[in-house]
């Protein structure tokens, strides 16, 4: 069953744009993945730095023991301490329901 994270990041002043190297660095290595559904970066529009993206795998386990580990997200992990003002703050979420435009 698919699985969708929510994630949300506050950025340090002045790292915004390490960040989002970074991240779009990850996002575009994601999208070959064959358990990959979709993902959607979105930014408070009172807050650059506050961003927050939500991404749909088709199996949480294979998140867990095969995506994270993989070795394009190593300079991303690693530098998420010096970009970040917070932890960040990552949830769950099952889809129950999913509508698009005509």
């Amino acid at each position: 069953m698919p699985i969708t994270y929510v994630i949300r990041f506050d950025i340090l002043p002045g790292q915004r744009d390490r960040f989002m190297t970074l991240l779009n660095g990850v996002l575009d290595a994601m999208r070959h993945e064959p358990m990959f559904h979709n993902a959607m970066l979105h930014a408070d529009p009172d807050n650059e730095n506050h961003v927050m993206l939500y991404e749909t795998w088709e199996d949480h386990q294979d998140v867990l023991d095969v995506q994270l580990q993989r070795p394009y997200r190593e300079a991303w992990h690693a530098a998420l301490p010096d970009l970040l003002a917070s932890p960040r703050d990552i949830s769950v979420w099952h889809p129950l329901r999913g509508d698009r435009a005509a």
